[in-house]
């Protein structure tokens, strides 16, 4: 293993503080320490996450939905390429990623799921061999604002590092917008189910036209769907220079598909073998909590996170509609975004025919929004309440950030016991 680069004397001082004081997080039992050790460290020394990325390979990993998956998925496929500095509980701001960097300081590779409004900034202290870009929706408007302004501030950051490699999801017409101009970059046709937020062209805001998997703007003949170089079925994957592999996953939903297959495309493009990087992505599960299943009480208990109208509309459709009950939790945290007007784009017209249970902080706001849909179901603030209150059998639970943060935590301390994933998943 290659030894850390030497850095000065100021962040020598900032990673022993920033080390002390993750030691003091747990020992106080205020959990694992890495933010505060983060903070601390960049309080000390500014230039921290510069001097700790120098020397390393890096990917940055971007997007409204999937950051966290693809992020793992991307480690597992990189990891034949030696140690990979990356995230385990999806912590994508700066003091996140400098905790990730200061605890794999010899790490020759890393992967960081970044948040869409740092990548910018993040680039220009890790000067990145790829900028990997899923899709972009609207999230959180009260902390991120309109979907347009992070577009530009990725179109810009891109511009910066004419060197770096851009893997694109083509299907997304603001991915693509952002990508357009880099004079390297990898199209991968990942899908995009939810198109509400680029119905207009982000650079002539002229109509966007559909046909198909095709798109083109109405007003900027040269912007259109590029044609891609990796693209997935059901079976699947495939690749330049007719690159074909099976390729199983063990976590649900066509999303993830388009995870996995941009994750092989990162790889690849830093190095990996093809074949060794769509075995690697199939190895991967649960990711911080989301997939994962547990018994309690008589329940096996699965946990969806969504966070925002695209995120849900694609968990939604993960749902197993033979499981005996059906929580949904939504809290308005500022984590969460304190705005639920998003709560009237998501189709849960689809829950007509099953019984739900609301739960959650803001359970009466979803209660309105169940009642419009005409979904038949009934009001438990309290999510960890509200599975005890199903009876015997699957329970399937699909929660906002916060809510689904506070019902792991929940499941957790009354002696929830994880159960395995066996087999995989299409």
């Amino acid at each position: 293993m290659p030894e850390a680069p030497r850095v000065p004397i100021r962040t020598r001082a900032a990673l022993a503080a920033a080390a002390a004081a993750r030691w003091a997080s747990r020992t106080a039992g205020r959990g694992k320490g890495s933010m505060i050790g983060g903070l601390v460290a960049e309080k000390i020394d500014p230039q921290i996450m510069a001097r700790l990325a120098a020397g390393k390979s890096t990917a940055l990993i971007t997007g409204t939905n999937g950051k966290s998956t693809t992020t793992r998925m991307t480690a597992a496929a990189l990891a034949g390429l030696g140690e990979v500095a990356t995230q385990a509980d999806g912590a994508n701001m700066d003091a996140g990623i400098i905790a990730t960097l200061s605890l794999h300081r010899s790490a020759p590779v890393a992967a960081l799921e970044v948040d869409e409004l740092h990548v910018a900034h993040v680039a220009d202290n890790t000067s990145p061999a790829v900028i990997t870009l899923l899709n972009l929706s609207r999230d959180q408007l009260d902390r991120v604002g309109e979907i347009n302004v992070i577009e530009q501030s990725l179109r810009g950051g891109i511009a910066r590092h004419p060197g770096a490699v851009i893997v694109a999801n083509c299907d997304d017409v603001l991915v693509t917008s952002a990508a357009f101009d880099a004079p390297h970059v990898v199209w991968v046709a990942a899908g995009a189910s939810w198109v509400g937020d680029s119905v207009s062209c982000p650079r002539s805001g002229e109509p966007i036209v559909r046909t198909g998997d095709h798109w083109r703007s109405t007003g900027d003949e040269a912007f259109a769907r590029p044609a891609p170089q990796w693209w997935f079925d059901d079976e699947n994957v495939y690749g330049p220079d007719g690159f074909v592999a099976p390729m199983t996953l063990k976590v649900p939903g066509r999303a993830n598909r388009g995870n996995a297959t941009q994750a092989i495309a990162t790889a690849v493009a830093m190095g990996a073998d093809p074949a060794a990087a769509v075995r690697a992505v199939g190895t991967v599960g649960e990711v911080a909590g989301r997939y994962g299943t547990v018994d309690l009480g008589g329940h096996r208990i699965r946990t969806l996170l969504a966070k925002n109208p695209a995120g849900w509309q694609e968990a939604l459709s993960m749902i197993d509609e033979t499981a005996d009950s059906l929580v949904i939790a939504v809290n308005g945290q500022v984590p969460d975004g304190e705005d639920l007007s998003w709560l009237w784009d998501v189709r849960f017209e689809a829950f007509e025919q099953t019984k739900v249970i609301a739960a959650g902080e803001r359970a009466a706001d979803l209660s309105v929004r169940l009642l419009y849909a005409g979904s038949e179901h009934t009001v438990i603030d309290d999510p960890f309440d509200a599975i005890a209150a199903c009876p015997p059998g699957r329970v399937e639970v699909l929660a906002n950030y916060t809510a689904f943060r506070d019902l792991g935590v929940a499941l957790e301390r009354a002696g929830a016991t994880p159960v395995s994933t066996e087999g995989s998943l299409r």
